[in-house]
């Protein structure tokens, strides 16, 4: 079956191939180049951030945030297990093992309310998701966090230009972690950005992306030569994707107002199977503003699910879920990690059910999906 509407599909908002072919002809394509200076800057003027750095992904940068809370073999870091691999693979590179926690049945995000009791003496961090673009109760975190003595790296990979009681997801932690894949709001094929809000941490991330040099402080003329000091890697993106994201950074708003009007849509025509408990769809808290990076609806069961991907596929309309949960995952159970009985997370990972979602998507689109959403329904369950 032909695919007539996808999952994603990447867009070019404004300047963005114009920037590009500015990088190319300025001579510096590689790391740290002018557009990667200016999408830093933009971001952090945009977000009210300290200090962001641009990393090859998100992955990178929550890899460059365990580095920076110094994780170690033996430490234990609470996470929810309904989150992507990169999350928990950042952390378990340096040793560590995770605690996975059930998520809110409401936001699907880390059930705060968990976490304290998560806690042993080997805990050092927690690594909260915000899943959908929608913000974790991160006052309840963050209060929790601090009387422990722990570390607070948000994975904002899907919070770009979203909030939380008037904060942008990724600068309420210590460190926070965006993406810029092109599955996200905001994009250059791929590519990510580690928030740096502990200024203590500053010039060490610094050091670690640049393969474990300053040579950052050498470009600034604060040392007469620069050499290895710490651990590292190679973090930096080509400033050609820096400046394909500099484009897209100038229409954060734009790109954002239309992922609402998609949202809303959705929201109007399924409202009926809302109403009559068919389907749930996301819950967003009033104290959290929402960047409508996804539009999902929850499904009776697991087949009813299936069954509703394949009426989609073979109507040329591509559907996805996700995730399948990292607690009963085959490498977990290698890690010699306990089964956890989280039961929001195992029931919400059985049903939950992606609708295309991208800038480009036409509003006679977004009716067609849920008009087919709507047929199913009907088909299945009358009137």
């Amino acid at each position: 079956m032909t695919i007539r509407i996808p999952f994603n599909k990447p867009a070019i908002v404004g300047s963005e191939l114009t920037y590009v072919g500015q990088a190319v002809a300025g001579g510096h394509a590689s790391g740290d180049g002018p557009f990667t200076r200016r999408a830093q800057a933009m971001l952090e003027e945009n977000f009210d951030a300290r200090r962001v750095l641009l990393t090859t992904s998100c992955t990178a940068a929550l890899e460059l945030a365990a580095l920076l809370c110094d994780l170690r073999p033996g430490d234990e870091v609470i996470v929810p297990s309904y989150t992507f691999v990169s999350t928990v693979n950042a952390f378990v590179l340096r040793g560590a093992k995770p605690v996975f926690v059930d998520v809110r049945p409401d936001t699907l995000n880390i059930d705060e309310r968990l976490i304290e009791q998560a806690i042993t003496t080997r805990t050092r961090a927690i690594f909260p998701i915000h899943y959908a673009g929608i913000g974790c109760e991160m006052d309840a975190i963050m209060e929790i966090a601090n009387r422990h003595g722990l570390l607070v790296v948000e994975d904002a990979a899907q919070g770009v230009f979203a909030s939380y009681k008037g904060r942008w997801l990724g600068t309420i932690g210590h460190l926070g972690s965006y993406s810029f894949h092109e599955t996200k709001n905001i994009s250059c094929g791929e590519g990510g950005g580690l928030v740096i809000n502990n200024p203590e941490m500053e010039q060490r991330a610094e050091i670690i992306r640049e393969k474990g040099t300053n040579r950052s402080q050498f470009i600034r003329g604060q040392v007469d030569k620069y050499t290895w000091v710490d651990v590292g890697s190679s973090y930096l993106p080509s400033d050609m994707l820096a400046a394909f994201l500099v484009g897209q950074i100038e229409n954060m708003e734009v790109i954002t107002k239309r992922r609402g009007a998609i949202f809303k849509l959705y929201e109007a025509i399924l409202a009926p199977l809302v109403e009559r408990g068919l389907i749930h769809i996301a819950v967003v808290p009033q104290h959290c503003i929402s960047n409508y990076h996804m539009f999902y609806v929850l499904a009776v069961d697991f087949e009813e699910r299936t069954a509703l991907i394949e009426h989609l596929r073979a109507a040329g309309i591509l559907a996805v879920f996700h995730y399948v949960p990292l607690h009963s995952s085959p490498f977990a159970q290698a890690l010699g990690i306990p089964r956890t009985h989280l039961p929001v997370t195992d029931d919400v990972s059985a049903r939950l059910l992606r609708l295309p979602m991208y800038f480009d998507l036409s509003d006679q689109e977004v009716e067609e999906v849920a008009c087919h959403v709507l047929d199913f329904y009907r088909t299945r369950h009358g009137r």
